[in-house]
């Protein structure tokens, strides 16, 4: 049926579809309308675990945002760190640039994009010798933290 019916030289429109998409769009939106939105807190350090697949060696290293810290031939720096409050169902996330030293001393960037702490296989830097994940944002580290000068 079509949604214009013509009568005479008036064009009357048929409201049907329109008033029922807009039916359902009110009854998906209404549980999201009462939920709460999910606070992100910005966080410092990031908390990353890298894997050497040659010596076995894992290992758990802090680098502090817009700092890169050295993992074997990987340079890691996080631009942004994520993470929702205890309340809320966990999400921690970076922003992260790695690159790669190569043999003849340059530096190739191998990996820019966002890493999941809740799915470190999605989006975990996969190099030939070593793997490196994102494991969680923190206000705090053991590390000290950059010079500010």
């Amino acid at each position: 049926m079509s949604m214009v019916a013509d009568i005479g030289n008036m064009r009357r429109v048929n409201l049907r579809p329109v008033l029922f998409a807009l039916t359902v769009v009110a009854v998906l939106a209404g549980p999201m309308s009462n939920r709460a939105i999910a606070e992100r807190l910005e966080n410092p350090v990031a908390e990353f675990t890298g894997l050497d697949k040659i010596t076995g060696r894992i290992i758990n290293f802090d680098v502090y945002i817009d700092e890169t810290v050295q993992f074997g031939a990987l340079q890691v720096t996080p631009r942004v760190c994520y993470s929702r409050t205890e309340e809320e169902e966990p999400k921690t996330t970076t922003f992260v640039e790695v690159d790669e030293i190569t043999l003849d001393r340059k530096i190739r960037r191998i990996f820019t994009g966002w890493m999941l702490a809740e799915s470190p296989g999605l989006n975990a830097v996969e190099h030939a010798v070593y793997d490196v994940w994102l494991q969680s944002c923190k206000q705090t580290s053991d590390v000290p933290p950059p010079d500010a000068g």
